[in-house]
């Protein structure tokens, strides 16, 4: 198989940009990843483009990669346009290394690029809706809903309907929440738990949208937002932009001063139709990943997992192996998953404080990695990392997410 190496990174800090467009967002972290990598604009041979949200927006329903790349003077090269909700970002890396290995290219361009603030925030909140089955939108509701029914835990009460005054995301993390508490016992104070260590690495991180800390006490007093969910807990609507360059082992030859990350494995999958005890979508590609990469669980020096809320983190620690199924939270309140614990996970502070701007959020997850791999995170550094991995999901079907993309990234000496 042919080797690929990340060789730049850029990315602008996520935030609320009423002055700035995707197109101007997606310049300045290509210009970023260009300098980082010590190339020029005419050595690109490819480029992928995430973004899912420019249409609704602004109009720019379609030929999005093509516009940001004309508008730079970047012509005559392939341009494709990736639509895979928040795992928008990490497929277009994805689809640049399956360029690279297959031979169509030796050098690509990774970009994604969201702006969902808007003065209308229920126009932004709306957006997160049509991430799901849209013409089976109440169908889906009602199954939210169904399952709330069996699970038997006591929680506070809740006249709002699903989505009201808050993304339907947020009624279906709640969700996933509540079971995993039915069934395994996990608490309210756990979920607090990861909050407050994203907070903290958040605190550290320049380019998070959130870099304030927050103790436990905190989180569990801040607004509810859907049982056991609180603000704190939940990732904030953002805009922002990251880019990666990956080439080919051939390319890299070429290159004198490159700082480059080896690519091990890039897995792209979708959901199934399954009941919440079946085999999970993250579970089922991380292991795809493990093999092809050639390293377990164990091997992972620290992880970007997607928590959109913090029981996205909890769940996803354990379905990537980190701990046993059911033990997310004794897990994390261990001190695992913080920076100088044994499984640093969100380093960067995750989605719930890093931003999650949905067509770019993958890329900031790999930006984060190689700078960890690197030796470049500064205070957050994780000490000896060597080998990075990051979960992205995006949408959802059913009890899951629609589209995942999971990459193992290793250190080059």
């Amino acid at each position: 198989m042919t080797g690929v190496y990340i060789i730049g990174v850029g990315m602008i800090r996520f935030g609320k940009y009423p002055d700035k467009s995707v197109r101007s967002m997606a310049e300045e972290a290509t210009l970023l990843a260009l300098q980082d990598a010590d190339l020029t604009k005419e050595d690109l041979q490819a480029v992928f483009f995430s973004n899912s949200f420019w249409g609704m927006f602004a109009n720019q329903h379609s030929i999005r990669g093509q516009v940001v790349m004309r508008g730079m003077g970047i012509d005559k090269i392939p341009v494709t346009n990736v639509e895979n909700a928040c795992a928008g970002a990490s497929t277009a890396l994805h689809l640049a290394v399956t360029g690279i290995r297959a031979g169509l290219y030796d050098v690509a361009l990774a970009l994604g690029s969201e702006k969902i603030s808007n003065p209308n925030k229920a126009l932004s909140l709306s957006a997160y809706g049509y991430c799901m089955d849209v013409e089976n939108f109440e169908k889906h509701i009602k199954m939210i809903t169904s399952l709330n029914d069996v699970i038997k835990i006591d929680i506070p009460e809740d006249k709002s309907a699903p989505g009201e005054g808050r993304s339907i995301f947020m009624d279906a993390y709640a969700m996933g929440a509540r079971w995993h508490m039915h069934k395994f016992g996990s608490t309210q104070r756990q979920l607090a738990v990861i909050c407050s260590k994203n907070h903290l690495h958040g605190h550290l991180n320049p380019l998070a949208q959130y870099q304030q800390k927050m103790t436990v006490e905190e989180v569990l007093a801040d607004k509810p937002v859907a049982y056991p969910l609180t603000r704190a807990m939940c990732s904030p609507v953002g805009d922002g932009a990251a880019a990666a360059i990956v080439c080919s082992e051939k390319y890299l030859k070429k290159l004198k001063d490159a700082r480059p990350v080896n690519i091990l494995a890039s897995v792209l999958g979708q959901g199934s139709d399954r009941l919440l005890d079946g085999e999970d979508i993250g579970e089922r590609l991380s292991k795809q990943a493990y093999e092809i990469a050639g390293v377990g669980p164990d091997d992972i020096s620290l992880a970007e997992l997607h928590d959109a809320t913090a029981w996205g983190e909890l769940h996803q620690a354990e379905v990537m192996g980190f701990c046993p199924m059911g033990e997310g939270g004794p897990f994390a309140e261990s001190g695992a998953t913080r920076i100088g614990g044994s499984k640093p996970i969100n380093t960067s502070g995750g989605l719930e404080c890093r931003g999650h701007p949905i067509g770019a959020s993958g890329l900031a997850q790999i930006y984060e990695l190689t700078l960890q791999l690197r030796g470049d995170a500064s205070e957050r550094q994780v000490d000896k990392a060597r080998i990075g991995l990051a979960e992205n999901g995006g949408g959802n079907i059913g009890v899951e997410e629609a589209a995942m993309c999971v990459h193992i990234l290793e250190k080059v000496s």
